[in-house]
């Protein structure tokens, strides 16, 4: 099997009076110590995070597991008044490009706790605090398989009803999450929020801003590659300070202050090796999205630049009839993170989709 799971919740020791390493399967499991940057325990940087673990409350559980030989840090979040010997609906929640757990993925994953609902949200291979090298990474098949391995991991977590799983992601992981439900049948519906299609946008620029140079960017993704391969000098893709002045549209400008100020993260980055430019540029999101057949929900900012992508997903995916685009108004691509009023909303769209489909 793939997957080795490694785990343990410290936090909680005894549920209900029964020891919890009694409940747990047959598999190997210890914990997960996480590398903490500032006063929250977990390193934990959206609003109203959890800042300890209380009984009977909403509770955060660090684990770790092997991945394709990957180590991957997690963290699981359970609802209050978790009794493992009890059966919950669970979602997997799939992190934005560049971004790690601590950020948008942690606080989607409590207000599903909140909502009843344990919820996982791991880090990316070669990202985050999870193993990989090089670092920085961005490959389809990898960004697919962390969360097919979410789903193995909740089907096998104490509490967790099998036959009520679902799947999150969150702009670059709603891209990817998409991918993985067209193959993952142990889940019973998807939602995303600001979608983001990595492949189209690698391939053809953001706003297909550039297409006339798609030959030229595969080439030096190719000879980068090449290098690598040769001398070991790994080359980065990422936004040079001139850049970042020149940005115009919301998703970027946005994304600026939401990673580098407002919600800052030490693991967080928009860095991303240069050769994985040359698995994005050939993959797109919405290839055979047909075989999505199950209830399928996409969120997205009414004025966001970026939801041109959700809208051209939600129209290709004709292998469901329960689809449903919904839009939050006046909302920019990554105001859809953390801006109260648009986050009280898609929580409360969430809990009528899942509470539906699960």
């Amino acid at each position: 099997m793939r997957l080795t799971i490694i785990f343990m919740a410290v936090c909680f020791m005894f549920v209900c009076g029964t020891a919890f390493a009694d409940m747990l399967p047959a598999k190997s499991f210890t914990d997960r110590q996480p590398k903490t940057h500032n006063s929250n325990p977990w390193g934990l940087v959206y609003g109203d995070a959890i800042t300890e673990n209380v009984p009977g409350k909403v509770n955060i559980h660090p684990i770790s597991y092997q991945l394709n030989g990957i180590t991957i840090a997690t963290n699981v979040y359970t609802p209050a008044g978790y009794d493992a010997s009890k059966k919950y609906p669970a979602v997997t929640v799939a992190h934005p490009n560049g971004g790690v757990k601590e950020q948008v993925a942690g606080l989607f994953a409590q207000r599903l706790a909140e909502a009843g609902y344990i919820a996982i949200a791991a880090d990316a291979a070669y990202q985050g605090e999870s193993g990989g090298l090089p670092r920085h990474t961005d490959i389809p098949f990898f960004r697919t398989e962390d969360i097919h391995g979410m789903v193995d991991i909740l089907t096998i977590y104490p509490g967790v009803d099998v036959n009520r799983i679902g799947m999150l992601g969150i702009c670059g992981g709603g891209g990817y999450t998409i991918n993985a439900a067209k193959s993952e049948k142990r889940v019973k519906s998807v939602a995303t929020i600001s979608m983001f299609n990595t492949g189209r946008v690698r391939r053809e620029g953001y706003m297909s801003s550039q297409i006339r140079d798609i030959q030229e960017r595969l080439t030096q993704a190719s000879f980068a590659r090449g290098e690598e391969a040769t001398s070991g000098t790994v080359d980065f893709d990422s936004l040079t300070d001139e850049a970042i002045e020149a940005i115009t549209n919301d998703l970027y400008r946005e994304g600026m202050k939401y990673y580098g100020k407002t919600h800052r993260h030490p693991n967080s980055t928009f860095e991303y090796t240069r050769y994985s430019l040359t698995e994005l540029m050939s993959w797109d999101a919405t290839d055979n999205i047909k075989l999505i057949n199950v209830p399928l929900l996409m969120m997205a900012g009414s004025v966001a630049d970026s939801l041109y992508l959700t809208e051209d997903a939600i129209e290709k995916a004709t292998g469901t009839n329960d689809k449903e685009l919904y839009l939050i108004p006046g909302a920019f691509h990554i105001q859809t993170y953390y801006v109260p009023e648009f986050v009280e909303m898609e929580v409360n769209k969430l809990k009528e989709f899942f509470g539906r489909t699960l």
